[in-house]
């Protein structure tokens, strides 16, 4: 079984909890919601805007750091230049919690920062979204592998849409491009990190921009594999307007720090 294979099982519990609670069991969210669009197209103190993300653990790297809680991560990425937030919400193995998602839009709030929350997750069916839009999440997660059907991609993208929360479509390879354009999708994330093997290719990830380098109107986000300042200035030159990062910075605790030395610092080893 690969890892996108795992995924997908592990999710299973969820969708069947979803199902026997059924959509009327969950009200849209009505506070704030800071558009996650507007604010990597703002850009950040860095070559481009970084999402930073709150990530406890990986199938690849086991516990990554447990000891820090939400709120506390929230208040430290946007005080050190965070653009976005990214919150890994799935539980089996990343160890992450929907509640989350309150907890860090709740601490950000009472601080003042208007910073929008991604929820990343394995997200492919439509009670998910719906899941999704009761919380304060700005943004959500589609990964083109998980939902290979255009249509679908679509439906879900207009779901979220249509309450004003943003679609972020994960690709890996020109045809998932393809699909993502074929959907619709604006917000076109690449991952470096194959999700079937878990391998890190930054290089794949630079040049598939060089390939199909974005449209107009397309915002295109570079994830994982990135931890110093020179892998954000890759990015940017090859034509994307953000990147996403994680465990590069929650590995040591300080994510808030590691932030700023990413952003400000001078090279350090990379982190896979």
């Amino acid at each position: 079984m690969t890892g996108l294979e795992r995924f997908m099982e592990a999710k299973k519990s969820e969708i069947a909890r979803l199902e026997a609670m059924g959509a009327q069991a969950f009200a849209p969210w009505r506070g704030n919601r800071p558009s996650f669009r507007h604010a990597l197209l703002a850009g950040g103190e860095g070559p481009l805007a970084v999402v930073a993300e709150y990530k406890r653990a990986s199938p690849s790297r086991g516990v990554i750091c447990e000891s820090l809680e939400p709120e506390d991560a929230a208040l430290q990425y946007a005080a050190s230049g965070a653009s976005a937030l990214s919150v890994l919400t799935e539980e089996r193995y990343f160890h992450g919690s929907f509640s989350s998602l309150f907890r860090m839009a709740s601490a950000l709030e009472r601080t003042g920062h208007r910073v929008p929350l991604l929820r990343k997750d394995f997200i492919f069916h439509p009670l998910q979204v719906t899941a999704t839009l009761s919380s304060p999440a700005s943004a959500l997660l589609l990964i083109v592998r998980l939902t290979p059907d255009a249509r679908l991609l679509r439906d879900l993208r207009e779901q979220a849409e249509a309450e004003g929360v943003d679609a972020v479509v994960e690709v890996f390879d020109e045809r998932d491009v393809e699909l993502a354009r074929e959907s619709g999708a604006r917000i076109l994330q690449v991952n470096a990190r194959d999700l079937a093997s878990l391998r890190v290719d930054r290089r794949a990830c630079l040049k598939l921009a060089g390939e199909c380098p974005p449209k107009d109107g397309e915002l295109w986000i570079a994830a994982s594999g990135m931890s110093c300042p020179g892998d954000l200035e890759e990015a940017a030159d090859a034509g994307f307007t953000a990147a996403l990062v994680g465990s590069a910075l929650m590995k040591d605790g300080c994510p808030g720090k590691a932030l700023r030395h990413l952003l400000h610092g001078g090279e350090k080893k990379r982190e896979n």
